[in-house]
């Protein structure tokens, strides 16, 4: 197989993981970003959007360490891993599990707009220069589709989630 192919198979896998993560945000933001409307649950959905994306890099780094699976070894990593570098920066996302990264949430959203990037430029490739292929599009804006659903439902997962530890713990204190 020609490794251009590999490599832009998995571009599209960390496309497929990330890419989605941005428009997420941005809705989310421009729903509930509002100072004026600004709640405690709403704050709270803000602020478990890097959590989201960090889970997201937990998933990312699993599907990974599947498609490496059963041999871990350097040589067949290096010669399986055709982008090393756009690979390791998504599963950079998992230090968004950090306190002080979880903090600022604009700092995921300028690490998603790497694979953001690769859709944009694809896009605009092809309204303007004319230069993209159309059947190249559309598989992006497929990926682009899987990824916002992805990124929603493990943000509606985390939100149900600390939903459900709040309550928990509410509960509790009544009891005692």
């Amino acid at each position: 197989m020609d490794n251009s192919f590999l490599a832009s198979i998995q571009k599209l896998e960390a496309m497929a993981f990330f890419s989605g993560y941005a428009l997420v945000y941005t809705v989310m933001l421009f729903f509930w970003g509002n100072e004026q409307q600004k709640g405690k649950f709403t704050s709270r959905i803000i602020s478990l959007l890097p959590v989201s994306y960090a889970f997201i890099g937990v998933l990312f780094l699993g599907f990974q360490l599947k498609r490496l699976y059963p041999d871990y070894s350097w040589e067949h990593v290096r010669l399986t891993i055709q982008q090393p570098y756009l690979i390791g920066w998504g599963i950079l996302s998992i230090a968004f599990l950090i306190p002080a990264l979880k903090k600022q949430p604009v700092i995921s959203l300028l690490h998603s707009c790497t694979f953001f990037y690769f859709i944009a430029a694809d896009l605009f490739g092809l309204l303007i220069a004319k230069s993209a292929d159309n059947d190249m599009v559309k598989n992006d804006m497929k990926v682009l589709a899987a990824s916002v659903i992805l990124n929603i439902g493990v943000l509606a997962l985390i939100i149900l989630l600390f939903t459900l530890d709040i309550l928990y713990k509410k509960y509790k204190l009544r009891r005692i």
